[in-house]
């Protein structure tokens, strides 16, 4: 049995709640008139907190009207009672997330920026290499620059835009249009 949420001066509502059929017994799928206490929306839905009718024996023996709570997945287990107003239950929404459902997927942002590495082993002296700021190629004392630097230097032709981290296929269409993409 589950603790109930706070539900001083809140009165249940009827609910039906779907009981699993039982293929071994040879039962039906049923539905119990029961009582709705909370709402709780979670990440893929809704559970709901009911109060099946029950019974239990008291001290002295004797069986008594009792209900059980247990949450619930709705709409897979609940159906609505004609005529009931379900606006009064207490509710709890789910806080909605720091997170877009783009970042979920792409996962956490890299910094910004592009830091610039000096080939120092080139023939040419001005030659120099593009990198995201997470690259594992990337100088980690190197400063950063902005897009519009990052852009005038990746122009030149002693530039060069690394590969690994995603550099040349960020700057490349900014350099040579999108055409060439």
């Amino acid at each position: 049995m589950t603790t109930p949420p706070n539900d001083a001066g809140r009165e249940p509502v009827p609910v039906r709640v779907v009981l699993p059929a039982d293929p071994v017994l040879g039962q039906p799928q049923q539905e119990v008139l029961a009582r709705l206490w909370a709402r709780r929306q979670i990440e893929n839905g809704w559970l709901y907190l009911v109060g099946l009718p029950s019974y239990r024996c008291d001290e002295n023996g004797r069986v008594e009207a009792a209900e059980y709570r247990t949450w619930v997945r709705a709409p897979e287990h609940v159906r609505p009672v004609d005529g009931v107003d379900y606006d009064q239950v207490l509710t709890e929404k789910l806080k909605p997330s720091s997170q877009t459902a783009v970042r979920e997927v792409l996962g956490a942002r890299r910094p910004s920026g592009w830091a610039v590495q000096q080939l120092r082993d080139a023939p040419d002296p001005a030659r120099s290499a593009l990198h995201a700021p997470d690259c594992e190629e990337a100088p980690k004392d190197a400063p950063m620059l902005d897009l519009d630097h990052a852009r005038d230097l990746a122009e030149k032709p002693t530039t060069r835009l690394c590969a690994l981290c995603g550099c040349a296929q960020e700057l490349t269409p900014l350099v040579e249009g999108f055409g060439r993409i």
